[in-house]
C-alpha cells in the first residue's frame, strides 16, 4: 500500500506555484463535449481526478490528447451516451456530465457518483432542475437514465447555492432554446472559469460569481482555447503548512481575492501575511491563536474544503477553537486521526471543539477523504516524530506532486510505494 511518511519539526520556506485547480478544470472538461468542437486547455494539473474524466471523455468517443500541463480534446467523433459506471464511481464530479451529455445528444445514461465519503450529497437539486429544462429522468437500479427532445429555457431557482448544480443547469442550458436564469446559484470562483470557458466557445452566459445567471441558448459552439485558474484549495493547503510549520513561505500563482476568508482566520491565528500582486507571503507565528469560532459557508464564506487543515492547525493552538461545518454532515473523520496524533478534540454532531495540545506526536494514520489527507500531512510537519499517512491515493485527487513540493520547501518526507 502506498503511504506518505513524514518526519515533523523542519521549518518550511520558499517559493511555490500553484497549479490549475480542480474543480475548475473538471467542469471544463465535461463541457468539452456540448459543442462538436476543438478545445485546448492550458494550466491542467496532473490529479487522478483528472485521468479520470480523460478516460470518461475517451469512452465517450472524444480524441484527447495529453501533454505537459494541457489537455486537447476533439469532441466531434462523440458516439456513446452511457458514461461508465466504474469511471463514475470513482469521481463525483462525472454527474455535471449529465447536463454537458443532455445538451450534446439529449441523452444521457449515468450511475450515481462516487468520491470522497465526507456525507450525503444529495442531487436531487440538479434532476429537479434539469426535469425543469425539459428532461425525463427516470432512476433505476443505482442508474440514472435522462432524455430531453429539446431542452427548453427556464427559470430555476435553487434551495441552495449548489456548485454541481448551478454548473449542470449551466452546460444543459448553453444550447437550450431561449433564455435560462439560474436565481440563488453558487458564487464560486471555479463558477465564473466554466462562464469563461463556455463564453470563449460561443456561449451567452452573463452573472458567473453573482447569485443570479443568465443563459441565453446559441445553436453551436466554436473551438475554444483556455487556460485555468489557479487552485485557490492547494494555495490554502501551502499557506497553512506555512502558519503550522513557523515557517516563511511565498505562494505565487494565485488570485488573492479567492483567498480572503482564509487568510482572515490565518491572521486570527497570528500568521503574518503580506501580498504582492499574485502572490502572498506567509509567515508562521511561534505561538498560533486559538480561533473562536470558524463556520464553513458557500463561497465568499470559509471554504469547507479548507475545513480540515485549519484543524490540523488549530489542535495546536493555544486555547481552545470551534469549528461548525454547515456544508456537509460527515467531515469530521480526520478529527478521529488527529486524536492519534495527540489531539484534543470532541466532535458534537456537526461542531469540533479543538483545544490545543502543546505538541503532535507522530503516529500511523489513513486518509479517509482527499482534504483529510492532506490535514494529516500537515499536522505531521509539525508532529514530534514520524507519521505515516496511509490511503495516498485520496490524497492523490486533488495535490499534484504533494510530497515532492513540500520536501522542495524543506519538509522531511516521502512516499513509499
Amino acid at each position: 500500500m502506498r503511504k506518505i511518511i513524514v518526519t515533523g519539526g523542519n521549518r518550511l520556506t520558499g517559493e511555490i506555484s500553484i497549479s490549475g485547480a480542480k474543480n475548475a478544470v473538471l467542469p471544463i472538461l465535461a463541457a468539452t463535449v456540448i459543442g462538436a468542437n476543438e478545445s485546448t486547455i492550458f494550466n491542467v494539473p496532473e490529479l487522478r481526478d483528472v485521468e479520470v474524466m480523460e478516460r470518461i471523455l475517451l469512452s465517450l468517443g472524444c480524441n484527447v490528447k495529453k501533454m505537459d500541463k494541457m489537455i486537447w480534446v476533439d469532441s466531434k467523433p462523440l458516439n456513446n451516451h452511457k458514461i461508465p459506471e466504474d469511471l463514475v464511481r470513482e469521481m463525483r464530479s462525472s454527474i455535471i456530465l449529465m447536463g454537458a451529455m443532455l445538451s450534446r445528444c439529449g441523452e444521457v445514461i449515468i450511475s450515481y457518483p462516487g468520491g470522497c465519503e465526507i456525507g450525503p450529497r444529495p442531487i436531487d437539486m440538479h434532476l429537479k432542475a434539469l426535469r425543469e429544462l425539459g428532461a425525463e429522468i427516470e432512476e433505476s437500479h443505482g442508474f440514472i437514465y435522462c432524455k430531453a427532445n429539446e431542452l427548453k429555457g427556464c427559470e430555476i431557482q435553487l434551495d441552495y447555492p449548489s456548485v454541481g448544480a448551478t454548473e449542470n443547469i449551466m452546460l444543459a442550458a448553453v444550447k437550450a432554446k431561449g433564455t435560462t436564469v439560474i436565481r440563488n446559484a453558487a458564487r464560486e470562483p471555479e463558477i465564473i472559469d466554466l462562464q469563461s470557458y463556455l463564453n470563449k466557445a460561443g456561449a451567452k452566459i452573463n452573472g458567473a460569481g453573482t447569485s443570479v445567471i443568465i443563459i441565453d441558448g446559441v445553436d453551436k459552439l466554436n473551438n475554444v482555447t483556455h487556460n485555468t485558474m489557479p487552485d485557490r484549495i492547494v494555495a490554502g493547503t501551502y499557506m497553512i503548512a506555512s502558519a503550522i510549520t513557523e515557517g516563511e513561505v511565498v505562494v505565487k500563482n494565485i488570485i488573492i481575492d479567492h483567498l480572503q476568508a482564509v487568510i482572515a482566520k490565518l491572521r486570527e491565528a497570528g500568521c503574518l501575511i503580506y501580498n504582492d500582486n499574485n502572490s502572498l507571503k506567509i509567515i508562521g507565528p511561534k505561538q498560533i491563536n486559538s480561533i473562536e469560532m470558524i463556520q464553513t459557508l458557500p463561497y465568499p464564506g470559509f471554504p469547507t474544503d479548507m475545513q480540515a487543515q485549519m484543524m490540523a492547525l488549530l489542535s495546536i493552538a493555544n486555547g481552545t477553537s470551534i469549528i461548525s461545518e454547515t456544508v456537509f454532515e460527515n467531515r469530521f473523520k480526520h478529527a478521529e486521526e488527529l486524536t492519534r496524533m495527540g489531539a484534543n478534540i470532541k466532535i458534537f454532531g456537526k461542531v469540533a471543539v479543538i483545544k490545543g495540545v502543546k505538541e503532535l506526536t507522530g503516529a500511523k494514520t489513513a486518509a479517509k477523504d482527499l482534504r483529510g489527507g492532506a490535514c494529516l500531512i500537515l499536522a505531521g510537519l509539525a508532529a514530534r516524530g514520524v507519521t505515516e499517512v496511509e490511503n495516498m491515493y485520496h490524497i492523490e485527487r486533488g495535490y499534484e506532486n504533494f510530497h515532492v513540493e513540500l520536501r522542495e520547501l524543506g519538509a522531511d518526507i516521502k512516499k513509499i510505494d
